[in-house]
């Protein structure tokens, strides 16, 4: 592994430019070319042997539509919605009305979240939200109060639950392993959405972290940051702290089976360079270790 952490990073970056280059080949980084996005994006699944998403936080100040869009033009072949796009309160019909629009898309709508759970009403709502939009995934954000009608609700609906850590500042969960310890009894539907930055941030080493729970992983949220402390911000995927070579290779080693969700914090009102940066260093690293 020396060499993925030493030798080859300077061609990491280079092949991450390419991937970079490819997914903005279509027009500017701005957002007026969007329109004829759906048939920018390729025609099937990535050959790489971890699937690409977004986590829709990403394109939190922009709708429905024009994520959709984005997420296609960066040829994402799946998105888990967070609430600014499909909001919790949602009908049946409006549900099932947005999720159609994503899956006529030719986007996998797998899960939702972040979803807090500090109730059983909010607990309820999640599970009966992901159900009407044929989801299979909940990212949550429970208490460990919460846990025994999470795993109540697992067993009725057929979900699965990944709770996601928030590093510093989270007192339940604030790394993966915090999480497998309170959850490892339950049924093996309640797993863990890996925020690799979050770990980081916290001070732990992600990829550690991540072999001690791999049984237990189900989403992995991407990125990358400044500091591996508190004060770590959000940057595009191969400019930050983080060994992310090292992380994929991990991941692929351990068989891990979920996707990598993109989740970009940084520049909320122009996301989509930083993204499609992260986009295609990720692809790029994913080259090298295929």
């Amino acid at each position: 592994m020396d060499h993925l952490q030493h030798g080859t990073r300077r061609s990491f970056l280079k092949i991450a430019g390419l991937g970079t280059a490819a997914a903005l080949a279509t027009g500017t980084t701005g957002l007026a070319p969007l329109a004829g996005a759906a048939e920018q994006s390729p025609s099937k699944p990535e050959q790489r042997p971890l699937r690409l998403a977004l986590a829709s936080y990403t394109l939190r100040k922009f709708d429905l539509d024009q994520t959709v869009a984005m997420t296609k033009r960066l040829g994402l072949e799946a998105i888990c919605l967070k609430s600014f796009h499909l909001p919790l309160e949602a009908t049946p019909d409006e549900i099932a009305a947005a999720a159609a629009k994503v899956r006529d898309a030719g986007l996998v709508l797998y899960g939702c979240g972040v979803v807090t759970m500090k109730s059983d009403e909010q607990v309820d709502q999640a599970f009966d939200y992901a159900k009407a939009a044929g989801m299979t995934d909940i990212v949550a954000a429970p208490t460990p109060e919460m846990l025994p009608r999470i795993e109540a609700k697992v067993r009725e609906y057929d979900l699965r639950v990944c709770i996601h850590n928030h590093g510093p500042g989270d007192t339940h969960f604030p790394t993966p392993v915090a999480g497998y310890e309170k959850i490892q009894g339950l049924d093996k539907r309640i797993g863990l959405c890996h925020d690799v930055g979050h770990t980081i941030r916290y001070g732990e080493d992600a990829i550690e972290q991540g072999k001690k729970v791999a049984d237990r992983v189900y989403d992995v949220h991407i990125k990358d940051v400044t500091e591996p402390t508190k004060a770590g911000q959000a940057i595009a995927c191969g400019r930050g702290v983080i060994d992310l070579p090292r992380l994929l290779h991990s991941l692929i080693q351990t068989g891990y089976g979920g996707y990598l969700a993109f989740e970009y914090e940084a520049e909320a009102d122009d996301p989509l360079p930083g993204l499609a940066e992260s986009v295609g260093y990720i692809r790029g690293v994913l080259d090298m270790l295929g």
